[in-house]
């Protein structure tokens, strides 16, 4: 018993002990083929490293021939920026003297454009002003052509009427009783002369008398006697109906104004006529007469 309980101990430990190596190969075992593969991992990832740093050897030897090139074209580029810089430094220089002697040049270009500017202007104006001379003198000489012949005109009226004016003159004065220095002014209510008929309010004649007769001494009445040029009175109603005897033959008179004048050797006699109605334009004769002839006469044109 005891024998058989020793065998079946023994072939428990045998058989623990083999269950034990079993476990053991199974084990190590394991762990070689866990090792295998991570030696075979190992081995890739070595030989991926392997390549890595291969590659990387290239780079670095081709940036180290990079850095090289670079650092011989830094060389030459610090030169040539040194060069450049001063070139730079040389063109700003030049450039600052160029805009200096630009703006001078600048500035006198502006002063001389100016004063073209100003000479422009100044020959527009004068060319305008010129124009305008010029369009008012062709205005004046068509007016002063228009006045030539309107004066003319005028003028061969007023001669036509002087000659008129002298005939009767001559034929109704007597030789040695008649007025010299005959003078018609008209007169504005200012008493400033004026030849317009918008204006004129007064009719003034002032005459001489001299070297009068004994004969014709004497208070005699002169009337003042006012006609338009073709003999008619202006402001017939109003006017005084007269007679004069010239030359043994009686003349009907329309006189303005009516005076018992005394009549002597030498003086100086005035008449004023105030003028109810303005006058027309045109001409006009001024005579004096006396109860035995004409004294006088004038022509004056109003406008």
């Amino acid at each position: 018993m005891n024998n058989n309980k020793g065998l079946i101990a023994l072939a428990v430990v045998l058989a623990l002990a083999l269950i034990g190596a079993l476990i053991w190969g199974f084990n190590r075992s394991s762990q070689a083929d866990s090792l295998a593969t991570e030696k075979a991992e190992l081995t890739g990832e070595y030989e991926q490293m392997t390549l890595l740093r291969d590659n990387l050897a290239a780079q670095v030897d081709s940036l180290s021939l990079a850095y090289e090139n670079l650092a011989t074209e830094n060389s030459d580029l610090s030169g040539n920026l040194a060069n450049t810089q001063q070139e730079l430094q040389n063109a700003q220089s030049a450039l600052s003297r160029a805009k200096r002697n630009s703006a001078a040049e600048v500035n006198d270009l502006r002063a001389q454009i100016q004063e073209l500017i100003d000479a422009r202007a100044g020959l527009e104006s004068s060319l305008v002003r010129l124009q305008a001379e010029n369009d008012s003198l062709r205005t004046r000489t068509e007016v002063l052509t228009l006045d030539l012949g309107q004066a003319r005109s005028e003028n061969e009226t007023l001669n036509n009427m002087n000659e008129s004016m002298q005939g009767e003159v001559e034929r109704l004065t007597l030789a040695n009783f008649k007025a010299t220095a005959f003078n018609v002014e008209l007169q504005q209510r200012n008493e400033q002369v004026t030849t317009r008929s918008g204006r004129a309010r007064r009719i003034v004649v002032n005459f001489d008398l001299a070297n009068v007769p004994d004969k014709y001494q004497g208070t005699r009445p002169v009337y003042l006697v006012i006609t338009d040029e073709n003999g008619n009175a202006i402001n017939p109603t109003a006017a005084t109906k007269a007679t004069a005897t010239v030359n043994g033959q009686s003349m009907d008179l329309l006189a303005q104004v009516v005076k018992d004048v005394n009549i002597e050797e030498s003086q100086r006699l005035s008449f004023a006529h105030d003028l109810e109605d303005k006058l027309s334009d045109g001409y006009y004769r001024v005579s004096v007469f006396t109860d035995i002839g004409l004294l006088g006469a004038s022509n004056f044109r109003l406008r």
